[in-house]
């Protein structure tokens, strides 16, 4: 029993987990079946499951495919410099003090002077890039037309898992002919690219290391 125990701890350990995700659910869905419009005409063709002869092909009903061309380039550049200068100086002298007690404090002099500054500068720097295409499905269709889309994609490298994620709503009139929109035209677009496998597990601090980080004061 304890080694099949230890068995499963190791086959567990060398499993891949799959990274969590914030895409729509689900990512994919089979097709909605559509009503018959018509009773079967026992042709070859049926109204109720074809489209009109002059229709486009392109995507408008729940488990068609969306081609997206991905091609977010983001840059943010913020600086700052700010300084202050603040000088003050307070000056006092005893000249006269004829017909007046206190004749030893004649020429007596005071002077008092203070002096801040203050100079900060800041910069910060983002650049990201991503590109690349993914065939995503419908997976709902909105009161309006438009089609909310969900898709990923999974690539093996040696003992490395990449998922290549991206969901959002498109509206059919930004799709084209052949089926493809830009990522630039995808409302509420999430798209991620993550990794899974010894190398990304190596970026990633331990439990315990994190729990000394929480709690520690320095």
């Amino acid at each position: 029993m304890k080694r099949l125990a230890l068995l499963a701890v190791v086959v567990a350990a060398g499993c891949t987990t799959v990274p969590p995700t914030n895409i729509h659910q689900p990512m994919s869905v089979r097709p909605a079946e559509r009503p018959l419009t018509m009773a079967a005409n026992g042709a070859i063709w049926q109204a109720g499951q074809g489209r009109p002869l002059f229709e486009d092909r392109r995507a408008r009903y729940v488990g068609d495919t969306i081609t997206i061309k991905i091609t977010e380039s983001t840059t943010a550049t913020a600086k700052s410099n700010r300084k202050l200068d603040k000088t003050n100086s307070i000056s006092a002298a005893v000249t006269s003090l004829l017909g007046l007690p206190g004749k030893s404090l004649l020429g007596l002099d005071l002077g008092a002077e203070s002096a801040n500054a203050f100079n900060g500068k800041g910069e910060a720097a983002n650049n990201n890039a991503f590109s690349g295409n993914i065939t995503v499905t419908v997976i709902d269709v909105l009161p309006n037309g438009n089609l909310l889309v969900s898709g990923e994609k999974q690539l093996a490298i040696g003992q490395e898992q990449e998922f290549v994620r991206i969901s959002g709503v498109v509206n059919p009139s930004f799709v084209d002919a052949f089926n493809i929109i830009e990522s630039s035209k995808v409302a509420d677009a999430r798209i991620e690219y993550k990794s899974a496998g010894m190398l990304s597990e190596g970026q990633i601090l331990g439990w315990m290391a994190r729990f000394f980080l929480n709690v520690l004061p320095f």
